[in-house]
């Protein structure tokens, strides 16, 4: 998809790698809860399987290779230790506070994670009022990433066009689903996701957070 040349308007952030980071707890407690229950994963097989998609969409990963009754206690003990794994010490993304401060452009978090989890992720961490009221999730759409569902809807709701959005992502499935929805992508390679598995068409990958906000600087209004 060729995307015009608009001003940026809006900057849509995913939360898990990119605002929070978490992503690294979620490879630990896949990887933990695989070789627990009978699927053991490398953390580069989570990544590519797991890593920017949906509940949903890992759900029934698990459910097709090991059933629905080891599905539901993955997903439970999941929820468990991950919880756990944040109240011992997540943190926000390094220089993603600085990066935040210099941004001037609207923003908002679009999620393939739950309302409950990115609550308590953004607040551990001191980032939920930043964003209070202009938070979307991918339970309130009929498809998670890589399809272009949550982007769309987290745009209609901030009465942005998608070509005047960016989106900021540390996943393979989040560049897709941006590129996908018409909007510029900002492939962040500072966490699990090599920077090869993001590059692409008009996507910038980057992999200091601290260059955001330069990075924004030229395509912004």
């Amino acid at each position: 998809m060729i995307i015009p040349a608009e001003p940026v308007r809006l900057v849509i952030f995913d939360c898990d790698g990119v605002l929070v980071d978490s992503e690294r707890i979620a490879a630990r407690v896949q990887i933990g809860l695989g070789a627990e229950l009978g699927w053991p994963l490398t953390e580069e097989e989570v990544v590519e399987r797991f890593i920017g998609r949906s509940m949903a969409s890992i759900d029934e990963q698990v459910a097709e290779r090991l059933g629905r009754e080891t599905a539901d206690r993955w997903w439970a003990e999941f929820v468990r230790r991950h919880a756990e794994e944040v109240d011992a010490g997540l943190e926000p993304v390094d220089g993603l506070p600085e990066a935040l401060d210099a941004i001037t452009l609207p923003t908002c978090v679009a999620s393939s994670g739950s309302h409950e989890k990115m609550a308590h992720t953004l607040g551990r961490t001191g980032l939920h009022h930043r964003f209070a009221g202009r938070i979307f999730s991918a339970t309130e759409v009929a498809r998670g990433k890589p399809a272009p569902d949550l982007f769309l809807h987290a745009a209609r709701r901030m009465g942005v066009p998608p070509s005047a959005c960016a989106v900021v992502e540390d996943s393979a499935p989040g560049v897709l689903a941006a590129r996908a929805a018409g909007m510029r992508a900002f492939g962040y390679a500072g966490g699990l996701t090599p920077a090869a598995r993001l590059t692409g068409p008009d996507t910038v990958v980057f992999e200091d957070m601290r260059e955001l906000p330069a990075l924004l600087a030229p395509v912004g209004p």
